[in-house]
């Protein structure tokens, strides 16, 4: 069993309070020569890893890491390579998959992605300001980066994958496949079937073994839940006896690749049929994000994705944005939270942080939020509502066990955000 899908059932956060998500986007920054998968092929590690490919006929890359680190990763690959490089396939268009790509690639290189792959870089590009200032707010108390990083360089790939391509470089033979869905709309699968080795990038999202994060906290298109499905039924059918990730370590052994592929289809599948039954009985999507829970057999983990976000995405998926229970304003572009300052001159900031105390002594502190969000409109530098809502904050970020990177990174940053206005 590989080290990440052995941390699904076990505790997800390190001795150091952080999520393990972000250990692995971090692993490469220590790594001083490529590592062996196989005879053939190699790792360098990375925020989403590079992989080398001997042949034959020259090398094969799967993936090319992040723009920044290049440099680095070419170094590490260099003692491993065996001939030009004829091919660099990549796996989706996020930037920590294609970044390397101008400095690995060479003159006779071709680059090969999925049909959607440009449509999807400039979905980035086109809100590259939202975007970034979205990720900021997530990733700026985790990467700790001494400057921002280089922009993404554009990729126009050589050849488009629509359903499935084939072909044969030094004696080892390749497919690609389309799998859209994961992690990304333009995802592919690259299989060699006489070695029964695929690479699947983050079609499975960066740890494997775990749900399916479907919509980004960041900011990013919808991935739908029966597309990830098919997907996943696609990579399962190949037998693959080594699976190789975005991240961490190879998961090995079909059987154990077989089993886990099971696990989290069904993990899904029934997170999706509850959802479906929910919504004939009149639930509401905050009814079930507080209720559905995996049975103990189909338990995975939550480091990017988690139960409550896949029922919210898996709803909305079905049904769309609007919530009756939002009520005719949900229809237009006032929000209840446009009469909260209002709310607050009636109710007095004090009795509101008051009651949001009490929440938080009876261990309720989403509701105890609520009430400080009105509190706050009405006055945003209330000391006890400030010291309530980092209280509140507080209590989430432990009793979350730090395990799910996104929710770990939002609280923080909210925490840091309060902890800025009580300080000044």
């Amino acid at each position: 069993m590989s080290e990440v899908s052995a941390s699904a059932s076990g505790d997800a956060a390190k001795g150091d309070g952080k999520p393990l998500l972000a250990g692995l986007v971090m692993a490469g920054s220590q790594q001083t020569e490529a590592e062996v998968v196989t005879d053939f092929i190699f790792m360098a590690r990375d925020i989403s890893n590079a992989y080398l490919i001997n042949t034959a006929d020259g090398d094969l890359m799967v993936n090319t890491g992040f723009m920044d680190n290049a440099e680095r990763t070419k170094a590490l690959l260099a003692p491993r390579r065996s001939g030009p490089l004829r091919r660099i396939i990549l796996t989706q268009a996020h930037a920590d998959h294609y970044g390397g790509v101008p400095v690995l690639r060479e003159p006779d290189t071709v680059i090969l992605a999925e049909k959607r792959f440009v449509d999807n870089w400039n979905y980035f590009d086109r809100l590259g300001p939202y975007l970034k200032r979205r990720s900021s707010k997530l990733w700026a108390n985790t990467l700790k980066r001494g400057s921002a990083p280089s922009e993404p360089p554009r990729i126009v790939p050589d050849l488009v994958i629509d359903r499935r391509h084939a072909f044969e470089q030094g004696g080892r033979r390749f497919e690609v496949i389309s799998t859209p869905g994961g992690e990304a709309l333009e995802s592919l699968v690259v299989w060699m079937p006489d070695e029964r080795v695929v690479f699947t990038g983050n079609l499975f999202g960066p740890v494997f073994l775990a749900m399916p994060n479907l919509v980004t906290m960041r900011g990013d298109r919808p991935r739908l839940a029966q597309r990830y499905l098919h997907s996943l039924e696609r990579v399962r059918d190949l037998g693959a006896e080594l699976l190789i990730t975005g991240h961490g370590e190879p998961v090995r052994g079909a059987g154990h690749i077989r089993a886990s592929l099971d696990k989290m289809h069904g993990a899904v599948s029934y997170i999706r049929q509850a959802v479906i039954d929910g919504m004939n009985a009149g639930q509401t999507v905050h009814q079930l994000m507080r209720e559905v829970r995996l049975p103990d057999a189909l338990q995975i983990g939550e480091f990017h994705g988690n139960v409550r976000w896949t029922v919210r995405s898996i709803w909305e998926e079905l049904s769309g944005w609007f919530h009756y229970e939002d009520s005719t304003t949900g229809l237009y572009g006032v929000p209840r939270a446009s009469v909260d300052a209002e709310l607050a001159e009636l109710a007095g900031c004090d009795r509101l942080a008051e009651r949001a105390q009490r929440k938080l002594a009876a261990g309720a502190p989403l509701e105890a939020l609520h009430l400080l969000d009105i509190a706050l409109a009405g006055d945003a530098r209330h000391a006890a509502a400030l010291a309530a809502k980092k209280a509140a904050l507080e209590m989430l970020l432990r009793d979350s066990g730090s395990r799910n990177l996104s929710e770990t990174m939002w609280l923080k940053s909210e925490i840091a955000a309060v902890e800025a206005v009580l300080a000044g």
